[in-house]
């Protein structure tokens, strides 16, 4: 049955000359199994909503139901509430405290009341599901590298068996590999697990790959709710409160602005790929009948087949792996059906209708 908001307000300080509204009339539903990306600029009100999904924090007015069940009644648990909705802040350091990484994970099965060996069990299956292998143990967690205080973290959390885990910018200030390496945990967890995820970031472009539904705050307000594909739509919108699309819808769209006439929606780097390789494709059978038909009409069969031999030993070349390309309006790298694109600037030219790659 997931959680549901009403109507919730969230007022810091109030009563005094810094109050100041952080939560503005949400109403929201959280579904059983979803993976929801959550996105705003900084002060958006993000951690305020996440904090409160938690209990860490009280709405200031409207209500909070988890399964259905008021979680501001007198009679709720709030111990039941924390065990099953976890949180991962952004900075695990704040999570991490014992002397051993064993230690601190068995903290929160043993604050739910559990017997040792249920506590053992939990903490130990925890820490294998997010790779953390015997040999770091007993080692201290803050001796870890930041994508491995990122694993202990959330496994203290997994060790609960949480039925939402909800993660405040897990991949902050970790190295393109620590990224993937934390983003694909999620995944498989979602996958594998069928667990509600939360994820609180600041990347579009790894909102766009991973997450199924996207939900965007500003000032305290949610003004987007929906699939990925459907609120990147909004374009103006999103750059207009500081926010933007994935780095492959924006290189699509400047290749449009230019004229490349591509039709579909791409919102993560292999469909924007396979579009400028479709896009490719397309333009150079166009240019093989337009040579074609132009060499039949004033050359020889010989001549012919020479043209034909040529376009075709070309497009082996354009269409190898070791051919790059590299799109000039943004750094972004694209790799799809063997196809690479690297730093090669390409241009468009409105009279040929083609796309031709500058030093090729």
């Amino acid at each position: 049955m997931g959680i549901r908001l009403e109507n919730v307000d969230y007022v810091y300080a109030a009563g005094t000359a810094e109050e100041k509204k952080a939560l503005d009339d949400i109403n929201l539903k959280i579904n059983d199994g979803e993976f929801i990306g959550l996105v705003g600029h900084t002060g958006s009100g993000k951690s305020t909503l996440t904090q409160l999904l938690n209990g860490l924090e009280k709405a200031t007015s409207g209500n909070i139901y988890y399964e259905e069940k008021n979680i501001y009644d007198k009679g709720f648990s709030m111990k039941e509430l924390r065990g099953n909705v976890g949180l991962v802040f952004q900075y695990p350091e704040h999570q991490l405290f014992e002397v051993s990484v064993i230690e601190d994970v068995k903290f929160g099965p043993k604050n739910l009341g559990l017997d040792n060996l249920e506590v053992e069990m939990r903490s130990f299956e925890a820490l294998k599901m997010v790779g953390i292998g015997d040999d770091l143990l007993d080692a201290s967690p803050f001796a870890l590298s930041g994508g491995q205080k990122r694993r202990v973290a959330i496994a203290g959390v997994l060790a609960m068996k949480p039925k939402i885990l909800i993660l405040d910018e897990p991949m902050a200030g970790l190295d393109p590999a620590g990224r993937d390496e934390i983003l694909e945990l999620l995944a498989k967890l979602h996958r594998e697990n069928d667990m509600t995820i939360l994820l609180v970031s600041h990347s579009m472009d790894d909102v766009a790959k991973y997450v199924d539904r996207m939900i965007v705050m500003n000032d305290g307000k949610i003004v987007l709710d929906g699939e990925p594909r459907k609120v990147f739509k909004y374009q103006r919108e999103l750059e207009e409160i500081g926010l933007g699309v994935p780095q492959a819808t924006n290189v699509i769209h400047k290749l449009n602005v230019l004229g490349a006439g591509i039709e579909q929606e791409c919102i993560t780097p292999k469909e924007a790929a396979d579009a400028i390789f479709n896009k490719l494709c397309i333009t150079l059978i166009s240019s093989f009948v337009e040579s074609t038909v132009a060499v039949s009409k004033h050359s020889s069969s010989i001549s012919i087949a020479f043209s034909l031999l040529s376009v075709l030993a070309f497009s082996s070349f354009i269409f190898s792996p070791r051919f790059s390309r590299k799109i000039n309006s943004s750094q972004l790298f694209l790799k799809a059906s063997g196809v690479f694109f690297s730093p090669t600037p390409i241009t468009y030219t409105p009279d040929s209708c083609k796309f031709i790659a500058k030093g090729v």
